[in-house]
């Protein structure tokens, strides 16, 4: 005979269902138009159920998004031993993501949210951002030890130097996010990474 339901179990099935519907919602809406109420009414919960849990919109759309960026490895960069190879991943992932309309979304409704609520820019500076960063250095670290890249590498300003021109692009709406694009900002960035020189200034 199955165990009967409790009530940790039915909140879990009730926050999973509310991270899905925000999941598909921010897909189908325009940002100003995702409401609370319609989530709570794709998820058949009630809004304060949500409220239980989040303090805005903005709280749920940046759990949705942590819960369907995450994976079995986390947030580690793959090591294949071949720096150039990763980087080459990551960056055309980068693209990929920017460029796919359902993820886009769930970007643009976090910059705009982060704008306006410092608590939210804090939340995905923390859990998102700068975990993925530290991803990356970690990566760079190991290329530094394998004696792939320079050894006075400033791995904060790897990371930027890596990143800074997609996103760049991104942001401003530029287009012109490719594999090719992403190819050649690695083979840009990989010149400084490689390349022996002064260190930077203070």
């Amino acid at each position: 005979m199955p165990d009967a339901p409790t009530v940790a179990r039915r909140s879990e099935r009730a926050r999973a269902a509310i991270l899905a519907a925000a999941a598909e919602l921010v897909r189908e809406l325009s940002y100003p138009k995702l409401s609370i109420e319609a989530i709570a009414g794709r998820a058949g919960v009630g809004k304060q159920t949500i409220y239980r849990w989040w303090p805005s919109k903005g709280a749920v759309v940046l759990d949705a998004m942590l819960e369907s960026d995450s994976g079995p490895a986390g947030l580690a960069l793959p090591n294949t031993g071949d720096i150039a190879a990763d980087l080459r991943g990551l960056l055309r992932g980068s693209v990929a993501a920017l460029t796919d309309p359902g993820f886009e979304s769930f970007l643009r409704a976090m910059y705009i949210e982060i704008q306006q609520d410092p608590e939210l820019a804090a939340a995905y500076r923390e859990r998102l951002l700068l975990p993925q960063r530290v991803a990356i250095a970690d990566r760079l670290a190991a290329a530094i030890d394998s004696g792939e890249l320079r050894a006075d590498l400033d791995l904060e300003f790897a990371v930027d130097l890596l990143l800074g021109p997609i996103q760049t692009r991104w942001s401003l709406g530029l287009g012109g996010l490719t594999d090719a694009y992403a190819d050649k900002a690695r083979d840009a960035a990989l010149a400084y990474l490689r390349a022996a020189g002064p260190a930077l200034p203070l």
